[in-house]
């Protein structure tokens, strides 16, 4: 099966459900999103277990597909969580997101290779995965913030009502009741009372179509340009540059050619990780900073697949590693001056429409990506460099 293909079935789906969900998800309750995505992943995942290999294509490509929809639904709708139990909540998520990245990179290799089971049992095995989604909303996750959230299930002020004044207006937000204020918004800022108030006002926030809209476009230029760049340099890189950043065999620490990519790809996951559960120690809110450093990582790794001037392959591990922090911290922080800047009202849709930009960054590298794998390999062999046409050799 052509990659080219397996990349738009496996991103796109992902990429499409980030870009319009956001404007309409809000009216399904979690505890029908979070089931409903576990399905879609087990669902897909066992299409592509049970599908024989001689067998349709087109079937296995639906199970794809399936798992990249449950995919870019749940990462907006757990964001959009995030909303409801401040800041640790954040840091949680990405250092479970590198986590996983850097697990999920060689658990295939771990079934398969180490413990000897088919690629039928190890994808059945990882279709299981996705139910701990389940024992972890409905029975780990403390409950309480989200029934009393300011997007879903508002509770009414108890026992007071807005006195108004002779002219109308609220006399005090002080009017409102001091646990509705906190439990309403739980990661304080300096519009909690006046949003407190709004949500109290206006029955829990509902907006139309058009003013998410123009939330989209305010998001753009702080938070999903940053978060493009990053992730359109780095997928460029991990999918077009990498495969063909090849030493001589005797000046590395590999036996074969094909070694080199799989351990970029783990010290990319393992800076990935480490930025990523970096947030309660360190903070970055110059997001545009670590994307143009992103870009020249590209730039330069690029030159050297072109001229092949760095002369030590551990150098590029460091400079991959680099780029994996880089990736990393851009991904958490970005949401992070979301729930630090964006008003408490408007923040778990500002939080589920940014997250299109890695999908969409991601998409726009496999397609540069594809073209730049070819057209490296093919400079490197005119100028006497054929390492990457005898990846698989022993």
């Amino acid at each position: 099966m052509p990659k080219g293909v397996v990349l738009l079935a496996d991103v796109m789906p992902s990429f499409l459900t980030k870009l319009v969900a956001p404007y309409f998800i809000h009216r399904v309750p979690y505890s029908i999103r979070i089931p409903c995505f576990v399905a879609l992943s087990t669902v897909g995942m066992s299409l592509v277990a049970f599908t024989p290999p001689s067998q349709s294509v087109a079937i296995k490509l639906i199970g794809v597909v399936l798992a990249s929809l449950s995919s870019g639904g749940g990462e907006l709708s757990f964001l959009g969580l995030t909303h409801y139990y401040g800041h640790m909540s954040l840091a949680a998520w990405g250092s479970g997101t590198g986590g996983a990245g850097l697990i999920g990179s060689g658990l295939y290799v771990i079934l398969t290779t180490w413990l000897g089971l088919s690629v039928k049992t190890s994808l059945l095995l990882s279709a299981s995965l996705p139910l701990v989604m389940l024992v972890a909303f409905f029975m780990v996750l403390p409950r309480e913030p989200l029934h009393r959230g300011v997007s879903e299930d508002y509770v009414p002020v108890p026992d007071a009502e807005l006195q108004d004044d002779d002219e109308g207006r609220p006399e005090t937000f002080d009017d409102i009741p001091e646990d509705t204020a906190a439990a309403s918004l739980l990661a304080p800022g300096p519009g909690v009372a006046s949003a407190a108030y709004a949500t109290h006002a206006h029955g829990g926030g509902k907006t139309s179509f058009a003013a998410n809209l123009r939330r989209a476009r305010s998001l753009f230029l702080p938070y999903m340009l940053p978060l493009l760049l990053v992730y359109i340099a780095e997928y460029t890189i991990n999918q077009g540059v990498a495969p063909t950043l090849l030493f001589p065999l005797e000046r590395s620490p590999f036996s074969e050619f094909r070694a080199f990519y799989p351990f970029y790809g783990f010290l990319y996951q393992l800076g990935v990780f480490i930025a990523r559960s970096s947030t309660p120690f360190v903070r970055i809110h110059h997001l545009y900073l670590p994307s143009l450093l992103q870009v020249a990582n590209l730039v330069l790794l690029t030159l050297h697949a072109l001229f092949n001037f760095i002369p030590s392959v551990y150098l590029v591990f460091a400079v991959i590693f680099w780029e994996g922090l880089l990736g990393g911290a851009v991904y958490v922080n970005t949401f992070a001056e979301i729930m630090e800047n964006v008003p408490i009202e408007e923040r778990e849709f500002s939080l589920g429409a940014t997250s299109v930009s890695d999908s969409g960054g991601i998409s726009v590298a496999g397609f540069i990506g594809m073209a730049m794998e070819v057209w490296l390999c093919d400079w490197q062999v005119q100028h006497g460099r054929d390492w990457c046409r005898r990846i698989g050799a022993s």
